[in-house]
């Protein structure tokens, strides 16, 4: 995320950046009618169930957001063979870095090339945004569209608009916190204040709406340190609306004092992982300056590819 958390989740608007860290999946049908899943980065082996008991009893957590994606894309198209899903991620999903709606997206469309309905990006969004409500109850959908579509996108919550952003030269960093965060917690606390303190976070959001506007423009003509400063200021709003922790803070006024055009936390804050907007001549003192205050500066580049099939099975 680059600008626009939480607020996107009450029908603002983001900017969000896809990034080259991978997740594969590989489905294959089964004779028997069970669905069987191995995702060992959430320790997940051995996992069987009957189709029939799909999305029903205790789900353990590394395998809901896929087991759900499962059962509602069964719900639509319904089919007799079993399914036998295997993951692998090249990033820890402990880093926020979007893992279980990558999983999700990649869940819908390997089962979608699987029974060759070449379902449409936006169909895979509504079945993936369906999936994430169905588990979390609120959510936007940004990172489900970064998985899908890819590249740098302008987008409204719920895939009300998916605009691809021309982003070549967008140079960040990623720092992580070491504290993993949960992201429903944290949305879970602003829809709490958004019944206490309506007035105040509506005015938040509309102020954070503006400089996703102002730097939806920055990006469009490459200027890198108007956009820095945009995410300094988005980054004065989530503190505003408690979001932020002491280490994101931290590593954010490091980044900051290093030379960095903008620093801000990304996602839903209370951990995880910030970003700094960089300089070629910066990128270095802002990374040391990271792991001097104790984050860890994870390597990534911006603007990656979406979802892609590597492996048909009908070739």
């Amino acid at each position: 995320m680059l600008l626009g958390e939480h607020a996107v989740v009450y029908g603002k608007p983001c900017l969000v950046t896809a990034v080259d860290q991978r997740m594969k999946l590989e489905a294959c049908l089964l004779e028997e009618s069970v669905f069987q899943l191995e995702a060992p980065n959430v320790n997940i082996q051995g996992y069987q169930k009957s189709l029939s008991e799909i999305g029903k009893g205790d789900i353990p957590k590394g395998a809901k957001f896929i087991e759900i994606a499962v059962k509602n894309f069964l719900r639509l198209h319904p089919q007799k063979e079993g399914l036998k899903i295997e993951t692998k991620s090249e990033f820890s999903s402990q880093f926020g870095f979007g893992s279980s709606s990558a999983s999700t997206v990649c869940t819908i469309k390997a089962l979608s090339e699987l029974f060759g309905l070449n379902l449409s990006p936006k169909d895979i969004f509504d079945l993936s945004y369906k999936t994430v409500l169905d588990i979390q109850g609120k959510g936007s959908g940004f990172d489900i569209a970064a998985a899908i579509y890819g590249g740098t996108l302008y987008f409204v919550t719920g895939g009300k608009k998916i605009e691809p952003l021309e982003a070549n030269g967008l140079d960040l960093i990623v720092g992580y916190s070491g504290v993993k965060a949960d992201t429903v917690t944290m949305i879970n606390m602003i829809k709490e204040k958004m019944t206490t303190q309506k007035e105040g976070i509506e005015k938040i959001f509309t102020a954070i709406a503006d400089l996703v506007e102002k730097a939806k423009k920055s990006i469009a003509e490459k200027d890198w340190q108007r956009l820095g400063t945009y995410m300094n200021y988005n980054q004065d709003y989530l503190e505003d609306l408690g979001v932020s922790t002491e280490k994101l803070n931290s590593m954010i006024s490091a980044a900051r004092k290093a030379g960095a055009y903008g620093a801000k936390l990304s996602g839903a804050g209370g951990g995880d992982c910030m970003i700094v907007l960089v300089s070629k001549d910066s990128k270095k003192a802002v990374s040391q300056a990271i792991e001097t205050v104790g984050g860890e500066n994870i390597d990534i580049k911006t603007n990656a590819e979406g979802a892609t099939i590597e492996n048909d099975p009908r070739s």
